[in-house]
């Protein structure tokens, strides 16, 4: 055992003054375990003391024992008298190769028959599908995750304080986080948004100048629909945790997840280079990470610049509309973009008509009536502050004479119109949502039900109901369930025109839906309305 023990002490001592994590060059002489057996993890250290608290790497060295068919060799490493020289100079490689914080080497191995989601598509693990954890880490560490038998399922981040202990990144054991594997991950996102957002506008004369300048020959009805659009949305672009939305040239972002705390600001770095390669430049970065979500990753609420500050009022133009975009104050990162194209849907069916849109918050789909060459529009919502800048946008597209906005409970206000004699031939239902767990969905229900009976009461015989839902758990088949029996009770007969969900710069990753339910939740119908006759 002399040449062992001079070269682990060797390659000890070389780790700790590199200042390497976890050297813990391990050895077995003498001894055999069970084939199959999870690491023993018996350690002998040659003349070398490590610090407290150093991560183990575990390099099992086994003499004249052969290991398990497709064990991994970096767990166990066999070494026979005529190789083991060659062999302890390869991992002398892996061992000193220069290694960012956000990798250990850390094994969490799930319990059998668990694992569902990400098997199905998806990207999370929860705390009780895990069976054992091996190695020392922090919260946000990317640790590798090994189904029950072993199997290499890929590295994501773990985080003990959520129920979501681990957010998957790539299903690749062997794939390096590093800058190179970010900045393919931001790439594709911004490749992905340039061919499903394009024609968007193709009523909008207004070019976008930086788009066609960037993209030549493409034609009006072609050109890319960026001036407002998400560009990175979380699990759905592989980069769990983390949206970034773009207004114009401003960037929002909002984290979510702890593990992406430490990767956010190199993925911003990123994201500009890639959007410069495309002659596109964003002239400042605004965080928006106060979302109650933060609570349960164990983080704070934070909000402020990323870089230089700027003017955080943003000029923003969606479906030929131009809005005014607060990212400081405004909801989420400033502006919902999900119902764009819905939007521009409603579009088809108001021109010359009478329209009602409740819970308009900044007039967005009131405005897109009025550009429409609606006759009369009047919106509705419960914030004094949404009101005063739905007023402005009306102001700004020059449609104050025909769309009006007024401070209004909706719940409260219906029933008041009805009783008025009011009648609409479009009425537009966008409510919050109702619920945002599971427990609370019965009485979410019970909430649509309402809103959309109060709704349907409201508009004229042949006229159009459209109703929505941005709740994760109130599921297509739920809504549609709930508006049926909405009707029945309001005495009128629905033809479906059109269903929709959210816009693909919003892609939904398909997965076990029950358990990965962030990526599909905004649920869109379109109805005639006709009277019991």
């Amino acid at each position: 055992m002399g040449y062992i023990e001079k070269v682990s002490t060797d390659m000890s001592r070389k780790a700790l003054k590199m200042g390497y994590r976890s050297a813990d060059i391990m050895y077995m002489s003498r001894t055999k375990i069970k084939v199959g057996h999870k690491r023993r993890n018996i350690v002998h250290m040659s003349q070398t003391k490590t610090k407290p608290g150093h991560k183990r790497r575990n390099i099992v060295y086994m003499s004249q024992t052969k290991t398990k068919l497709g064990q991994r060799k970096e767990d166990i490493v066999y070494m026979s008298s005529n190789v083991r020289h060659r062999t302890w100079y390869l991992y002398e490689e892996d061992i000193y190769r220069k290694e960012k914080k956000m990798e250990n080497h850390t094994i969490v191995t799930l319990k059998k028959g668990e694992g569902r989601t990400i098997k199905a598509g998806g990207a999370w693990i929860f705390d009780n599908e895990i069976d054992t954890i091996v190695g020392t880490f922090t919260n946000g560490d990317v640790v590798t995750v090994h189904d029950f038998d072993g199997y290499p399922m890929g590295k994501g981040f773990i985080n003990q304080n959520s129920k979501i202990r681990i957010r998957m990144l790539t299903r690749h054991a062997d794939q390096e986080i590093n800058e190179t594997f970010l900045y393919m991950r931001v790439k594709n996102a911004w490749e992905y948004r340039k061919q499903v957002m394009a024609g968007g506008n193709d009523s909008v004369p207004e070019a976008d100048d930086v788009a066609e300048k960037v993209f030549p020959g493409i034609g009006t009805t072609g050109r890319p629909d960026l001036n407002c659009c998400r560009v990175i949305f979380g699990e759905a672009d592989f980069l769990p945790g983390l949206v970034i939305d773009k207004y114009a040239d401003v960037l929002v972002v909002e984290c979510l997840a702890l593990g992406m705390e430490q990767f956010k600001e190199t993925i911003v770095s990123l994201l500009k280079r890639v959007l410069k390669e495309d002659g596109i430049s964003i002239r400042g970065v605004y965080e928006r990470s106060d979302a109650n979500e933060r609570k349960k990753e164990g983080l704070p609420k934070v909000k402020g610049f990323i870089g230089e500050t700027f003017d955080t009022e943003v000029e923003i133009t969606e479906n030929g509309v131009h809005y005014l975009v607060d990212v400081v104050n405004g909801q989420k990162t400033g502006f919902f973009l999900d119902q764009k194209y819905n939007r521009l849907a409603m579009q088809r069916i108001c021109k010359g008509k009478r329209v009602l849109d409740c819970f308009t918050h900044m007039g967005t789909f009131a405005l897109n009536a009025g550009i429409a060459g609606a006759s009369d529009v009047t919106g509705l919502d419960i914030s004094e502050y949404a009101v005063q800048q739905a007023n402005a946008n009306a102001v700004r597209n020059h449609l104050e004479d025909t769309v009006h906005f007024r401070c209004a409970n909706v719940l409260d206000e219906l029933p008041k119109l009805a009783e008025a004699g009011e009648k609409y031939d479009v009425v537009i239902l966008d409510p919050p949502a109702f619920t945002k767990s599971r427990e609370a969905t019965k009485n979410a229900i019970k909430g649509y039900r309402e809103i959309n009976m109060k709704g349907l009461k409201l508009v004229k015989d042949g006229g159009y109901l459209a109703t929505c839902s941005c709740s994760h758990f109130m599921t297509q088949e739920l809504l549609a369930k709930t508006v049926k029996e909405a009707a029945k009770a309001a005495h009128k007969r629905l033809r479906q025109v059109e269903f929709r969900t959210q816009a693909p710069d919003h892609p939904i990753l398909w997965a076990n839906s029950a358990n990965v339910p962030e990526s599909y939740y905004l649920k869109f119908f379109i109805f005639q309305v006709v009277d019991e006759k």
